[in-house]
């Protein structure tokens, strides 16, 4: 029998409403897919965000704790520096101290022989008035000489006793002026050997002690300076303690004291007790 018309278009209708049912539910389980494997990457994305942000802060970790260490390391050679610096500053000071105290000590040395002179003049010069006096009452008295006369007599023998008192004044001066000379010519000459002969003999003033480990260096100084004004006082040497390796170094031009002070100082650094009656035990026990 054949199909009507009507029949036809509804046969139609449905298939295109079947056709569209199913091309939907296609795509919405294409969708949902889609959906769950976005879901996925972008889970995934966040670990691998997550994994690489850590990774990144350890080595924002270590790169800071490297640059805390390098700054450490920086501030310590600084502090080394500048402590060398000022024990050297504390060292120049004293011996400027020490040279004003002797340059002083010569002043009033030189001031109480001054004072000494003008006493001794002032009582040769009363006493030649006195003696004038007494020989011109005597001389009137037994030769019976005229005023005139008698002055001129005692004027002659106070002229050669003063002339040989002033030659003997003279004397006096001249070998003090002499000493203080020789005394000032022998300084001049050693600061003018120390200051050109200094590279020369660079090798012959100094010595070196070996330490066993550079936290040595700071028993060696002490307690604000103490155990190393101790030595250096002891022994007249200087002691510079800078940033060479395990070493110290002992500078002095007596190479006698500077032996004294490497033997002492070896033994003080075998024994491990420093401290300034130790260092003061082991300098004599060198000597």
């Amino acid at each position: 029998m054949p199909y009507s018309p009507i029949y036809l278009i509804i046969a139609a209708v449905i298939a295109v409403a079947a056709g569209l049912l199913i091309g939907y539910f296609l795509r919405k389980n294409v969708a949902e897919g889609k959906l769950a494997s976005a879901e996925s990457m972008a889970e995934k994305i966040v670990d691998d965000a997550k994994k690489s942000a850590e990774g990144v802060k350890k080595e924002m970790v270590l790169e800071a704790k490297d640059e805390a260490y390098r700054l450490k390391n920086e501030m310590e050679h600084e502090i080394r520096e500048r402590r060398s610096e000022i024990q050297r500053q504390e060292r120049r000071i004293v011996q400027k101290e020490e040279t004003l105290d002797r340059k002083t000590e010569q002043i009033e040395r030189k001031d109480e022989a001054l004072q000494k002179t003008e006493q001794e003049l002032g009582k040769q010069k009363k006493s030649i008035n006195e003696l004038m006096q007494k020989q011109m009452q005597e001389l009137e008295r037994i030769a019976n000489l005229s005023f005139d006369q008698a002055k001129d007599v005692l004027l002659n023998r106070v002229e050669t006793e003063i002339q040989h008192e002033t030659a003997m004044i003279i004397k006096e001066n001249e070998n003090y002026a002499k000493e203080e000379s020789e005394k000032r010519a022998r300084n001049i000459i050693s600061l003018a050997i120390q200051r050109c002969a200094a590279d020369h003999v660079a090798e012959t003033t100094v010595s070196v002690v070996v330490l066993p480990n550079d936290e040595m260096k700071g028993r060696i100084i002490g307690r604000e300076g103490r155990n190393i004004r101790t030595l250096e006082t002891l022994t007249g040497v200087d002691l510079i303690i800078d940033d060479t390796p395990e070493a110290v170094i002992l500078s002095g031009f007596d190479p006698v004291r500077r032996e004294v002070a490497r033997i002492a100082l070896e033994k003080l650094i075998l024994d491990g007790r420093i401290h300034p009656g130790r260092i003061e035990e082991m300098v004599e026990k060198a000597k």
